[in-house]
């Protein structure tokens, strides 16, 4: 019988792990792993859910008119150059299928967002990992890893699970060094949380080879509706609709984002919290010796003796009802990737890991 088999590099995919939820036999946990708003989406967003569910019968729109203006308005951009997806997630597969295949290399860096070497193999291309410099991208080794073959570079910034980011500078030193049929794919799913951070628009704006992505996963607090978005110049924008499916957003969910990056006061509390909470989370930890650099994100990233150490910290937390991320997957074994929670889980962790390492001294 002839062996039914799949395409060359679709085995080579390792399966995506996403952020652990229970632990077994323990009540009351926090979930840190996923940076997820720990204040839920905004009260707006929640009554458009409500409101949206009499027209579930009815199919959404194909064109996402009513969210990419919205978008447009919040962010001052073209909405005819904005393109959503089922989280940003899918507008980066979007940009892999329409632009990467067999004989192609895509970039990425070795502490960038796991989804991008599965994305580059999905399209059949091959997914080149090039080191960062201190836990941050640096532009002139992913310069020197650019070949022919090259035709797309993913840079996270602000950085995921590191935090940290490179300046605007930077970006368009990276820009202007990339061969004109290379795209820069900027990731910016953690820009909100910068303030006066654009997320590379105006890079797009500049270069006719970038296209930013965001999300409305993380400070919208909309992780379980799926919705993000990219902008780009007109031309890709049409490519990549090209692969879209027509309805790859619900009624719903399209919605639920119109609401919520139009409600400007919640937002800006979320940022307001986040902002303070993570200082005070990061400055608490350092003073019982775990360091972390500082934050541009809704997490730190809490730094540890070694590998040991960073995991026997991992057990002792869900103990204690704390769900953290450990990231040794992201070449950071010494590392754990603790989401900014809300004031009670802020102090739950801090006492957590003073506890822990006093037993350890």
């Amino acid at each position: 019988m002839t062996q039914i088999t799949p395409q060359p590099g679709i085995m080579d995919i390792a399966l995506y792990q996403g952020g652990q939820s229970h632990v077994a036999g323990v009540a009351d946990v926090i979930k840190l792993s996923s940076n997820e708003n720990p204040f839920g989406p905004s009260p707006k967003a929640i009554e458009a859910v409500r409101d949206s569910a009499a027209a579930l019968h009815r199919y959404p729109s194909t064109d996402h008119a009513g969210l990419r203006s919205a978008i447009a308005g919040r962010h001052d951009l073209d909405a005819d150059r904005i393109i959503c997806g089922v989280g940003s997630d899918e507008v980066l597969q979007f940009v892999a299928q329409a632009y990467a295949g067999p004989g192609d290399q895509v970039i990425y860096t070795e502490h960038g967002f796991s989804m991008y070497p599965i994305i580059a193999r999905m399209a059949g291309a091959t997914p080149v990992m090039v080191p960062e410099r201190d836990r941050r991208v640096d532009v002139d080794i992913i310069l020197a890893a650019v070949t022919e073959q090259t035709k797309i570079v993913f840079v996270t910034n602000p950085g995921n699970p590191t935090s940290t980011m490179i300046s605007e500078g930077e970006l368009e030193r990276l820009a202007q060094g990339l061969p004109g049929d290379c795209l820069l794919v900027l990731d910016g799913a953690y820009a909100e949380f910068v303030e006066g951070f654009d997320g590379g628009a105006g890079l797009v704006d500049r270069f006719s080879n970038v296209i930013m992505t965001r999300t409305f996963s993380k400070v919208f607090g909309l992780g379980g509706m799926r919705v993000g978005w990219g902008y780009a110049a007109s031309e890709i924008i049409d490519v990549l609709n090209r692969v879209r499916q027509p309805f790859n957003l619900s009624s719903t969910a399209l919605t639920a984002a119109e609401a919520a990056i139009q409600d400007e006061e919640y937002l800006r509390f979320c940022q307001s919290e986040n902002a303070r909470l993570r200082t005070w989370l990061s400055e608490e930890l350092a003073k019982v010796g775990v360091a972390s650099d500082a934050s541009c994100t809704n997490f730190i990233l809490a730094r540890f003796a070694d590998q040991t150490e960073a995991e026997a910290c991992d057990d002792y937390l869900k103990t204690q009802g704390l769900i953290v991320r450990k990231v040794a997957g992201y070449n950071l074994p010494n590392a754990l990737r603790i989401t900014v929670g809300d004031e009670e889980a802020c102090r739950r962790v801090v006492a957590a890991i003073t506890a822990f390492k006093g037993g350890n001294t």
